[in-house]
């Protein structure tokens, strides 16, 4: 269905915003108003040792794969096209970890639907798991409705054929750069952080772009790309109430339409971005994503807690992408503020589709080669897929045991 038609569709009347206490007190959404995935499917004690598991698998999977990176490490100054291939296996695996732990704690319908832009690039196994066929170089845009966004896009990247959920890189805020273990993984990962200040920004994206574009030569002298998928989040930060206020204001600053579902994009680092990898990147996917059960005028915020999703048994019901190609030779990246009207003419279509699914409680049906909605559920292929997770490192400590247990042998001769 085209934007065009979403213009036809009469809007749903308005449904109360929720009366959400302070955000302070999340724990105060649980009892005071209706929650889209019913009541706790998990008492106190249940959801205590819940967590506990949670930790204790995520926590242990972090420490691994850490020390995998830094066991890794001296490989930057050996061979730098080996460092980054070492790295992509970590990273892929911390993909499964996210896919497992969403599996286990918080399983959730995923509903995929897109235009014509991406026809034939979705298709169903026999076992009811999707596969998207994207290309291995991609810049992937979408609103940022919940801090887990990251997640279920990151399976995405699993999904794909061939699997690409080693070969992610996401722009963070800098402040996690701080965070023991995950913010020094992130930068073995190759993670862009930001300070959100141009000045300061600019060359680090310089750099990191710069070395995501860099052509490598095989054995038999080839060129080649290294395969990347870049994330980026336009907004800035996820949708909330005071991420609205500061876009409405900005939109009447600008003198524009403030968007009804979303807040305003900005601009000037997805243009720098698809600048510097312009002759690299062909496509920038763009996806919408809306959680099932959030009402208007409220924000996913507010519900889908990481206490609520992954310890109370209350994950949203359902998770739905509507997905749109674009491609770089047709925008105008050759003028900052013709981009910038390009870009929010294009989150005006994503509040179109957005009041559709608040409306009808669905995007538009598919465009995209298969009748109607994907349903599918976020899971890996093969149920011990997440002991891979401990393959490298476990490989590591019997190579250690191994030249240890020669040296003795040695001593003892």
């Amino acid at each position: 269905m085209a934007t065009g038609e979403l213009r036809q569709r009469p809007a749903a009347k308005d449904v109360p915003a929720p009366n959400l206490s302070a955000g302070a007190s999340g724990q105060q959404e649980d009892t005071k108003i209706a929650h889209p995935s019913g009541k706790e499917r998990h008492g106190t004690v249940v959801s205590y040792l819940r967590a506990l598991t949670f930790a204790v698998y995520f926590t242990s999977s972090c420490v691994a794969l850490h020390i995998t990176q830094f066991l890794g490490a001296p490989l930057y100054w050996l061979n730098r096209d080996l460092y980054y291939a070492y790295m992509a296996l970590p990273k892929q695996s911390f993909g499964l970890v996210v896919t497992t732990m969403t599996h286990w704690w918080a399983p959730t319908t995923i509903r995929i639907s897109g235009d014509a832009s991406v026809a034939g690039q979705f298709s169903l196994t026999p076992d009811g798991r999707v596969q998207c066929s994207f290309p291995e170089r991609l810049v992937m845009i979408a609103n940022h409705q919940i801090y887990t966004d990251w997640l279920y896009l990151w399976w995405v990247g699993y999904t794909n054929v061939p699997s690409m959920h080693g070969h992610i890189y996401i722009i963070l805020k800098e402040s996690l750069k701080w965070i023991p273990i995950i913010g020094p993984g992130c930068m073995f990962f190759g993670f862009i952080f930001m300070s959100r200040k141009m000045a300061t920004d600019q060359p680090r994206l310089a750099h990191r772009l710069g070395k995501l574009r860099t052509k490598h030569t095989d054995p038999d002298g080839e060129e080649f790309l290294n395969p990347m998928w870049l994330l980026l989040f336009p907004e800035g930060t996820n949708l909330s109430n005071n991420g609205r206020v500061k876009s409405a204001k900005w939109a009447e600053k600008i003198g524009v339409k403030d968007p009804a579902h979303l807040m305003l994009p900005r601009s000037t680092g997805t243009f720098f971005c698809l600048n510097e990898l312009k002759g690299t990147v062909d496509y920038v996917y763009d996806c919408t994503v809306a959680y099932e059960g959030v009402p208007r005028g409220g924000y996913g915020e507010e519900y889908f807690t990481l206490a609520s999703t992954y310890f109370r048994g209350r994950p949203p019901k359902s998770v739905n992408f509507y997905w749109r190609r674009f491609a770089l030779a047709d925008m105008p990246l050759d003028d900052q503020e013709e981009f910038d009207r390009w870009l929010r003419a294009r989150w005006y279509e994503k509040d179109e589709l957005l009041e559709q699914y608040v409306s009808t409680g669905r995007f538009p049906a598919n465009g995209a080669g298969i009748k109607g909605h994907i349903e599918t559920e976020v899971r890996t292929q093969y149920p011990w897929e997440f002991l891979k997770v401990f393959v490298m490192l476990g490989g590591f400590v019997l190579i250690f045991k191994f030249i240890l247990n020669s040296i003795n042998r040695l001593i003892g001769l």
